[in-house]
């Protein structure tokens, strides 16, 4: 793609219409150059000049308006991209039964570009077997529907649903726009993914824990969405906001960790194991606050073993399931990743190099992955959710989805073996 990026932001006819606004800023103070073509029904949560002074472009929803430009065709052929957010349940259906009675369902029917739904209704409408339907139509296409966040819904009720929060809609959009035409790869696959560092209690108002900020793993979630995948997050101590289309599970300790995962992975397809559990917890945890004493010596801290969640994968593996385990290391990172992989009996293992204020709370990544055949894939430093297409990349692979007529896994070209 060259030039400034083409958006055609489409809206829908949900009070979450307002919340649009906010993902056309994103959207504009990045560089975007952005369409909004509402239907009938937003403009009655959201006027059209609001649409217009935001975008700085002209705002219809109907084929009438300036038909010498026929843009119920132009828009959708000169767009790189198009979301619609929020996506009514009626818009849905319209959209997979390939109606055109608006100008945004003739753009979605014009449209050779990526595609990107965030749905936004009460939970009934969205499990209703006709939306149901609806989305693995759209699905089947190549469009990208998003799950709903589960939360606050219109008036007192709460449940699956909710749109998802503007900024991670957009953060899921540049992911799209990057990958461009690229098929959606893990599309009806379930991806677990972990992510941050767990904390170990030693006494009500203390812990053991490591440096972990969580984002390789919610970059790992965020690709895999983009992909199409079923994406299952298990949290640990992550003060980041939800991925747009994952479901999350928020864990504490390395015991919490496991057994969410283990639950999770059974009837996954692919497990990334990118949290940093600690490998130690204090043999007994203090009813009360640690007190330090004047002249007494310290307290003695005993530690045991935490179990190790990768190696307890690795031993339930499934024929066909890929398991990507992960070595955070300081020195000899290469040699230690190898005998994890070993020891873990994972597919793959991504190697850190975590010394001198490397990859924990940082943007950017590197990292050397070893397959369990032997291959050697350096992935210079590069921003994380590139990495994580990149591991995505060999996972696809490795389910069937990915892999080139010969066999032959497809790598970019600056990395090598």
């Amino acid at each position: 793609m060259t030039g400034t990026p083409r958006i055609v932001l489409g809206v829908g006819g949900g009070i979450a219409a307002y919340k649009a606004c906010e993902l056309l800023r994103l959207f504009t103070e990045s560089g975007h150059t952005v369409r909004v073509v509402p239907t009938a029904s937003a403009l009655r949560f959201v006027g059209a000049p609001t649409w217009a002074a935001l975008s700085g472009q002209p705002v219809a929803e109907d084929v009438w308006s300036d038909v010498h430009e026929v843009p119920h065709v132009r828009l959708g052929q000169d767009a790189d991209l198009v979301v619609v957010a929020p996506a009514t349940a009626d818009l849905l259906a319209r959209a997979a039964h390939g109606m055109a009675d608006d100008l945004l369902t003739n753009t979605l029917l014009t449209a050779r570009c990526p595609v990107v739904f965030a749905p936004a209704m009460h939970t009934e409408m969205w499990e209703h077997p006709a939306t149901v339907a609806n989305v693995t139509t759209l699905r089947s296409r190549g469009a990208v529907v998003i799950e709903p966040a589960s939360g606050r819904l219109t008036g007192a009720d709460t449940g699956k649903g909710r749109l998802p929060d503007p900024a991670e809609i957009f953060a899921l959009a540049r992911r799209v726009l990057t990958r461009g035409a690229a098929a959606p790869d893990l599309a009806g696959r379930h991806l677990v993914v972990t992510a941050g560092g767990t904390r170990e209690p030693l006494d009500p108002v203390r812990f053991l824990g490591n440096r972990s900020s969580g984002k390789q793993g919610y970059a790992f979630a965020r690709a895999a969405v983009v992909r199409g995948a079923r994406v299952t997050l298990i949290a640990a101590n992550v003060a980041l906001p939800d991925p747009a289309g994952a479901t999350v599970v928020r864990v504490g300790t390395t015991g919490e960790l496991r057994a969410a995962t283990l639950a999770a992975a059974g009837a996954s397809d692919a497990v990334v194991m990118a949290a940093a559990p600690a490998d130690f917890r204090p043999r007994a945890v203090a009813e009360n606050k640690i007190k330090k004493v004047d002249g007494a010596a310290p307290p003695v801290l005993e530690l045991i073993e935490n179990p190790d969640i990768a190696a307890e994968l690795g031993e339930r593996k499934r024929p066909g399931q890929v398991l990507v385990a992960f070595a955070a290391e300081t020195r000899d990172a290469l040699a230690h990743g190898r005998a994890k992989l070993s020891r873990k009996r994972a597919d793959m293992i991504v190697i850190n190099d975590v010394g001198a204020g490397k990859a924990f709370g940082r943007d950017t990544n590197a990292a050397i992955v070893v397959t369990a055949d032997g291959a050697e894939i350096t992935l210079g430093e590069r921003d994380k959710e590139e990495l994580a297409d990149a591991v995505l990349d060999l996972v696809a692979e490795r389910l069937g989805t990915g892999t080139d007529p010969s066999g032959t896994a497809r790598l970019p070209a600056d990395e090598k073996m």
